[in-house]
C-alpha cells in the first residue's frame, strides 16, 4: 500500500513542478532588497535630465504608467508626446512636468553644446523644443491646479522650475540676437518676431535701456578668478547679464607732445562758469557698469490651460534684479530669480583697470588725468549711497571683494547702492580731493537735481590707504588752515598772490560733503608715511610723473613761488608735489590736513592693518602704514586685522565693513544719528 502511494507521488511530481514554476511566473513573483546608500538615493531622487542627461524618477514613472520608456521616447519622441497626452489615468501635474523634461531633452540634442564666435545660429527646430519644455513647465507652475506655493516643498516643481528657467535662458538669447539684429537694421527691436508659427515679443523697458545691447550672456556660463562669493536669489526666470558697449576707459592723458598748457583766461573762464578744469569737456564724469544683471521670463498668452497650450505668442520680459524681487503672476506672488556677481565680475574682466592704473602712477601714455565716478547699478533714487575711494596705483578693482559682499547682501543691497571714483593716483593729494568732490557733486545733480531723493541723503564714505585721506579731507572743513599754511612760507603780495590765489585757494578752502552720514578709512595713512620718505619710497617718488594737464595748470603758480621770497630757508625751489610727495610723514600739506576737524556729528571708523601680530599695536603697521598714522582719535570703532596693507580684501576687514552698513541701517531706522 505504501509502495503504491509512494509511485503515484512520483508520477505527480513532474506535473507539480511544472505547475508550480507556472505559477511563480505569473503572479507570485519574488521581491528581493537591494541596499543603496543615504547619499545615493538622495542624488537618485534629485538626478534629471539637466544634471545626468537621463530622466529624473519621476518622469520615468509617469512613462511607465503610460505603457512607455526612456529609450522608446528617444526613438519616437512625437509618438510618446502623443501618448502621455492621451492617457486619462495621468494626473495633469505628472503629464505636463513629464512633457516639460522630455522636451528639455529634445532641445539638449538640438543645441550645440559649442559657444565659440563663429558657431552656427540655433535651430529653428530647436529654440521650437526650447519654447515647448518651458510652455509646458509654465503650464505646471501655474495652471495644474494646485499653486506653486502649494508645492513649495515638493523637489519636482523645483526641477520643474529649473526646466523653465534654463529654457527661458536659452530661448532668450536667441531671441536677443534676433531682435538686436533688426535694430541694428534699424528696426524696433521690441516689434514681434516670427520664428515657424511663434510670434515672439521682447519687452526690456523695465531695464530703462539707453542704447542697443551688444550681448546677453548667461550669468551660469562665466566664473571669476579673484571674487571669493558669487552672489545669487533662488526664483523664477532666467539669470543673464547684458552687456552694452565695450567698456571705454577714462580719457586717457596724452603723450608728451600733447595739448598746450591753458592760459590765465581760460581758467578764468572756467571758473566763472563754475566748472572744474577738464582737458576733455567731451568725456562724461561718469559711467553707469557697462554690464547689468537681467532676469528674463517668458510669459504665455493666455488665462487658462487650454489657453496656455494653445498659444504660439511669447513675451518676453526683462527685469533688473536689484530694483524687482518679485512680481505678481496669474494671482501669485512670484520671486525673481538674480545674480548680483556676474554682471559686476564682467566688467572688472573687460576693465583694464590693473594696467591703466600703473601707467597713470608713472605719468605714461594712456594713464588718466582726472577722476570718474563709476556706478556698479543703474541709478535708484531711493538707496543710499556707498563711495569707494580706492589708494595709490590703484583702481576700482581694490573693491572687488567687499563691493562684491555688499551687493550680495540682501538687506544691504536694498538699503545702498555702491559708487566707486577711478581718480589719478599720482596727482597731488588737494588736487583729488577738488576733483573728485567736484565730479561726485556734478555726477549726483545729473541724477538728482534738486537733491530731494533719499540716495541724496545719509550717504557712507568708505576709504582705503590714500582713498581713506582723501576721505577724511572729503568730510572735512578747512576753514583758513591750508591757506594760512602756504601764506607762512611765502612773501606773496599783488599779482603774483593773486595768481597763486586763482589756481590754490580752491584747492585750499574747502567744506565737508554735504549729507555724509558716516565713514569708513581703511589703512589710511592720515599722518603720512616714514616709508614714503625713506630710500625706496624716495625712489618710487622719481618715477613718479604728473600728466600734463596738471603741469600744464600748475606750473606758472609754482613759478610764482620760487620766486616769492620763502621765509625758511629761500633757496630750495618748490614743485609741483606728486601724491608720494604728499604722503611722507614731513610734508607740510599731510602735517596741516591731519589737524583739521571732521564734520560735526559725522560717525566714522577706522579698521587698521597690523603685519606683524607679536608687535605691541601702538608700535605696529602694516608694511606701508603705522598704527600711529591710520589711528583716528573720536572713532566710533577701530579694528585691527592681522594683515597687510591691503587689508581690505581680506574676509575679516569685509565682515567689519558689513557690521558697521548693518549697524547703520538700524541706527536709521530708529532715527538716530
Amino acid at each position: 500500500m505504501t509502495q503504491l502511494f509512494l509511485t503515484r507521488w512520483q508520477r505527480l511530481l513532474p506535473v507539480l513542478f511544472a505547475a508550480f514554476l507556472l505559477l511563480g511566473s505569473s503572479g507570485c513573483a519574488m521581491v528581493t532588497v537591494k541596499q543603496v546608500k543615504s547619499g545615493d538615493s538622495l542624488v537618485n531622487k534629485r538626478a534629471d535630465v539637466l544634471n545626468t542627461g537621463k530622466l529624473s524618477p519621476a518622469a520615468r514613472e509617469t512613462l511607465s504608467a503610460a505603457g512607455l520608456d526612456e529609450s522608446q521616447c528617444e526613438k519616437d519622441f512625437l509618438v510618446c508626446r502623443s501618448t502621455l497626452l492621451m492617457t486619462d489615468d495621468l494626473n495633469v501635474e505628472q503629464r505636463l512636468s513629464a512633457l516639460s523634461e522630455l522636451w528639455v531633452k529634445a532641445a539638449l540634442a538640438m543645441t550645440s553644446k559649442k559657444t565659440a564666435a563663429g558657431d552656427p545660429p540655433m535651430s529653428d527646430a530647436a529654440l521650437d523644443a526650447w519654447l515647448e519644455a518651458a510652455r509646458y513647465a509654465y503650464a505646471y507652475l501655474f495652471y495644474s491646479g494646485r499653486s506653486p506655493s502649494d508645492r513649495a516643498f515638493e523637489d519636482r516643481q523645483t526641477q520643474v522650475r529649473d526646466y523653465y528657467n534654463y529654457a527661458a535662458e536659452k530661448a532668450a538669447v536667441v531671441l536677443f540676437v534676433r531682435a538686436r539684429a533688426a535694430a541694428l537694421a534699424g528696426e524696433d527691436y521690441t516689434k514681434p518676431l516670427t520664428v515657424g508659427s511663434w510670434s515672439l515679443a521682447s519687452n526690456y523697458q523695465q531695464l530703462g535701456l539707453k542704447s542697443i545691447p551688444a550681448q546677453l550672456v548667461p550669468a551660469g556660463t562665466v566664473s571669476f578668478v579673484g571674487l571669493r562669493s558669487t552672489y545669487r536669489r533662488d526664483g523664477f526666470g532666467a539669470e543673464l547679464v547684458m552687456v552694452m558697449d565695450p567698456p571705454k576707459l577714462v580719457a586717457p592723458v596724452i603723450a608728451p607732445d600733447g595739448p598746450k598748457a591753458e592760459t590765465a583766461q581760460d581758467d578764468e573762464d572756467d571758473e566763472r562758469r563754475g566748472r572744474r578744469h577738464r582737458h576733455d569737456d567731451s568725456v562724461p564724469e561718469f559711467s553707469e557698469m557697462s554690464s547689468i544683471n537681467v532676469t528674463a521670463l517668458l510669459r504665455f498668452e493666455g488665462s487658462s490651460l487650454e489657453d496656455v497650450m494653445r498659444t504660439r505668442r511669447v513675451e518676453l520680459d526683462a527685469y533688473s534684479p536689484e530694483a524687482t524681487e518679485r512680481i505678481t503672476l496669474h494671482g501669485e506672488q512670484v520671486p525673481l530669480a538674480g545674480n548680483f556677481t556676474a554682471a559686476y565680475g564682467l566688467w572688472l574682466a573687460q576693465s583694464g583697470f590693473a594696467r591703466q592704473s600703473l601707467r597713470t602712477l608713472f605719468g605714461m601714455s594712456e594713464g588718466i588725468g582726472e577722476p570718474h565716478i563709476y556706478l556698479m547699478q543703474p541709478w535708484d533714487p531711493n538707496r543710499r549711497i556707498i563711495f569707494m575711494l580706492h589708494g595709490l596705483a590703484s583702481s576700482p578693482e581694490a573693491w572687488v571683494n567687499l563691493a562684491n559682499e555688499i551687493m550680495g547682501d540682501p538687506e544691504l543691497r536694498q538699503q545702498f547702492q555702491v559708487w566707486q571714483v577711478y581718480y589719478p593716483t599720482n596727482a597731488p593729494i588737494a588736487l583729488n580731493r577738488y576733483e573728485i568732490a567736484n565730479a561726485f557733486n556734478d555726477t549726483l545733480k545729473r541724477f538728482d537735481p534738486n537733491g530731494s531723493t533719499r540716495a541724496s541723503k545719509d550717504m557712507v564714505y568708505i576709504g582705503h590707504s590714500m582713498g581713506g585721506v582723501l576721505a577724511r579731507l572729503l568730510v572735512s572743513d578747512s576753514g583758513d588752515v591750508l591757506w594760512n599754511d602756504l601764506l607762512a612760507n611765502y612773501d606773496l603780495k599783488g599779482e603774483r598772490l593773486k595768481r597763486v590765489q586763482s589756481k590754490l585757494g580752491p584747492l585750499l578752502h574747502f567744506k565737508a560733503q554735504p549729507n555724509v552720514e558716516r565713514a569708513i578709512f581703511i589703512a589710511a595713512p592720515h599722518q603720512g608715511t616714514d616709508i614714503a620718505g625713506n630710500k625706496v619710497g624716495r625712489l618710487i617718488g622719481r618715477l613718479v610723473r604728473l600728466p600734463l594737464t596738471i603741469l600744464g595748470k600748475f606750473e606758472d603758480v609754482f613759478m610764482a613761488l620760487a620766486q616769492a621770497e620763502q621765509q625758511v630757508d629761500g633757496t630750495a625751489k618748490p614743485k609741483i608735489p606728486n601724491s608720494i610727495d604728499n604722503l611722507k610723514a614731513s610734508d607740510p600739506f599731510v602735517k596741516a590736513a591731519a589737524q583739521l576737524p571732521i564734520e560735526a556729528g559725522l560717525k566714522y571708523h577706522s579698521i587698521i592693518a597690523q603685519r606683524k601680530p607679536e608687535l605691541p599695536v601702538e608700535k605696529s603697521d602694516d608694511g606701508l602704514v603705522p598704527y600711529w598714522s591710520a589711528h583716528l582719535p573720536g572713532a566710533l570703532s577701530e579694528k585691527v586685522i592681522i594683515s597687510g596693507h591691503s587689508v581690505q580684501e581680506t574676509p575679516q576687514a569685509v565682515l567689519e565693513v558689513r557690521r558697521i552698513l548693518h549697524r547703520d541701517i538700524d541706527d536709521m531706522g530708529t532715527g538716530s544719528r
